[in-house]
């Protein structure tokens, strides 16, 4: 089977259609109002979704076969993030320390789950790593608090 000659035709008609139109067809064929009023994408988002309705009627096996496809990658990465290593959890009274560019920095953890750096508390731990590096960072990675996970080998 091949997509019917009025696709292309369709498609083709979108960059004339007035912006209401648009915007109507945006509705009827995602079942919500058009996210932007940029026209451009709004026609390129809208010829994808006229596609993807003719070819999904014409190979439905092909489109079940993607669909288990796609997922069984979104468990494989749901697997992953459960692999990656947990937080450890800190005894109020903990002192953390961290050499960073020579300069070794130290922060406590206090009872109400909040840390102390310099005399001054603190919600956070990546607050406080970036406050340090002066750049954006995980601050259990940077204070080293994620467990190891040994990755497999394939």
């Amino acid at each position: 089977m091949n997509p019917s000659p009025d696709l292309a035709v369709r498609i083709a008609r979108l960059p004339n259609l007035p912006f209401d139109e648009i915007k109507s067809l945006w509705q009827r064929l995602y079942g919500k109002p058009a996210p932007t009023h940029n026209r451009p994408y709004l026609e390129r988002r809208l010829a994808y979704r006229l596609q993807e309705l003719e070819y999904a009627g014409l190979h439905p096996e092909l489109l079940a076969r993607n669909k288990e496809r796609i997922e069984a990658l979104v468990q494989q990465q749901s697997r992953k993030k459960r692999i990656r290593g947990e937080l450890v959890q800190l005894v109020p009274g903990t002192v953390l320390t961290r050499d960073f560019l020579g300069v070794e920095y130290r922060v406590t953890t206090l009872p109400d789950g909040q840390y102390e750096y310099n005399g001054k508390p603190y919600r956070s731990l990546t607050a406080i790593a970036n406050e340090i590096s002066g750049t954006r960072w995980s601050g259990p990675a940077f204070f080293g608090l994620r467990e190891k996970t040994k990755r497999k080998k394939k």
